[in-house]
């Protein structure tokens, strides 16, 4: 007898296993499909186990540059790698655990395997294989796929998982290695993180970047302190280099590159530089898990590997088919797949009826991000250049953590916050910040902008007393001109 469901979810990460327990919350039967280990890429070897190692180097940092000012006397310490690694293997696993407990608690029903849909219907439902540890046919009304990403293979790049690496093997729980010298391929947000990581732990770190910035995504003043910062520790940051070739010499690796100005006609005349390390770390790019689930024969179309969704229902051209996560090739952000299960849920229910759900669609005006160097870079909504691209007449407020008392405090007087609004209107259209809890002060932004506040009403807000939740009332009341603990412009009313 074949077990039949209401939605079958394929792929655990941040996206599918949110999306199982919603699920379950309507009262709809679950199944969840997942070839590895519940949680996904974020939480076995991406999000989580990297802010793990983060927290150790911020304590490391602290320890360094805070500790005799703070009063505190530390003759001598040193940095055990395998406690770091294992402490981040256990919050994982910690982690991992509780999901398989709340999907107990839901009665969804686990399957371990690679799923895929053998054919189907909306109408009829459809078939679905699942081919591993649990070997066996299904069938569900709805599928939802949330099958993520993994690191790209570029086949210049050589990566042998011994000394050239991709982000799942430098977290791989038995990696217990702090290189002497680590070359990073890539200066976006997982190699600056692992820049900042490595580097605090006593790596030699060299990055080269193929654009001409580092993070160029953000605020040209967040891109200039990171650097600033990125020179203190040592790290090398090598921008407009195209790498060719890579090369495990045996004890070491070798990167060749050309400068990525270099016009087509005359890049084999162009001057060759090389790098050389200890470990080479590839974090400049990541496919979509598409293949060998069934698509093509359901006439589902995976341009360049992402799977096509009607962008505001998330429905494929197969009817009964929704997918979520990075898969879609939308923003790859563990809490945006989140975001987006449940969206799937609710528009894949309402589809079948007779549950307690509404149809919905995806609204990414307001998707915050972060980035965890030392200091933590956070933004949302638009920056300075795409806001006057598009013709916005702006008006900026900006404050430094250096004049906020709880920032003195704790020692933490690095980065400012800005936040973008209309100038007519004051509504509130992006913000960009560099320093302590950054991601916390963007998130109260983010809110208000979801809600169509503007600046008047995040000013008139008390906010607690000393806090670095005053960043954000601070920078707001720099906007009008009314900061009390900065010179600023005149007031705007």
């Amino acid at each position: 007898m074949i077990n039949r469901y209401d939605i079958a979810i394929i792929g655990a990460g941040p996206g599918g296993y949110q999306a199982a327990i919603r699920a379950a919350q309507y009262g709809a039967k679950v199944a969840l499909i997942e070839k590895e280990k519940l949680g996904g890429t974020c939480l076995n070897l991406g999000c989580i186990p990297t802010k793990a190692l983060y927290s150790s180097a911020y304590l490391i940092e602290k320890i360094k540059e805070k500790a005799g000012e703070f009063g505190i006397e530390i003759e001598d310490f040193k940095l055990n790698f395998a406690k770091a690694v294992e402490r981040k293997n256990r919050i994982v696993n910690e982690l991992v655990e509780g999901i398989k407990a709340l999907q107990d608690a839901w009665k969804n029903d686990i399957y371990k395997g690679h799923g895929k849909i053998l054919e189907g219907t909306i109408d009829e439902g459809f078939k679905i294989s699942i081919q591993g540890k649990d070997n066996q046919v299904i069938e569900a009304s709805r599928v939802i796929i949330a099958t993520g990403s993994a690191p790209s293979h570029l086949r210049e790049f050589n990566i042998d998982h011994k000394r050239i690496l991709t982000t799942d093997d430098i977290l791989n729980p038995k990696f217990t290695t702090v290189p002497k010298r680590l070359l990073i391929i890539g200066a976006g947000v997982s190699g600056c993180e692992f820049a900042n990581i490595f580097a605090t732990f006593g790596s030699k770190v060299t990055m080269l970047e193929l654009f001409p910035t580092i993070i160029a995504t953000e605020e040209p003043m967040i891109i200039k302190q990171l650097l600033k910062q990125f020179q203190k520790q040592g790290i090398e940051v090598h921008t407009s280099q195209n790498v060719i070739k890579i090369e495990n010499t045996g004890d070491g690796v070798k990167a060749i590159t050309y400068s990525s100005n270099t016009s087509k006609n005359q890049i084999e005349k162009a001057e060759k530089s090389i790098f050389e390390a200890d470990y080479c770390l590839v974090s400049n790019g990541r496919i979509k898990n598409s293949a060998n689930i069934g698509l093509q024969k359901l006439g589902i179309k995976t341009p360049r590997g992402s799977i096509e969704v009607n962008s505001k229902t998330l429905e494929t051209e197969a009817k009964g088919i929704y997918a979520i996560g990075d898969v879609t090739g939308g923003l790859m952000l563990a809490h945006v797949a989140s975001y987006e299960a449940n969206i799937a849920v609710s528009n894949a229910l309402e589809s079948i009826g007779g549950f307690p759900v509404k149809k919905m669609e995806t609204d990414y005006k307001v998707v915050p991000a972060a980035i965890f160097t030392s200091p933590n870079i956070s933004s949302v909504g638009f920056r300075r250049k795409s806001a006057k691209a598009l013709g916005k007449d702006i008006i900026a407020g900006q404050f430094s953590y250096q004049s906020l008392g709880k920032a003195k405090c704790s020692g933490d007087e690095s980065g400012f916050l800005q936040i973008l609004c209309d100038k007519l209107s004051y509504e509130i259209i992006g913000a960009s910040c560099i320093g302590a809890e950054s991601p916390e002060l963007i998130a109260e932004i983010s809110l208000a902008m979801q809600n169509g506040l503007s600046i008047h009403d995040i000013s008139s807000t008390i906010h607690t007393h000393p806090s670095f939740s005053e960043m954000v009332f601070e920078a707001s009341e720099a906007v009008l001109g009314k900061a009390i603990h900065k010179k600023g412009r005149p007031i705007h009313n």
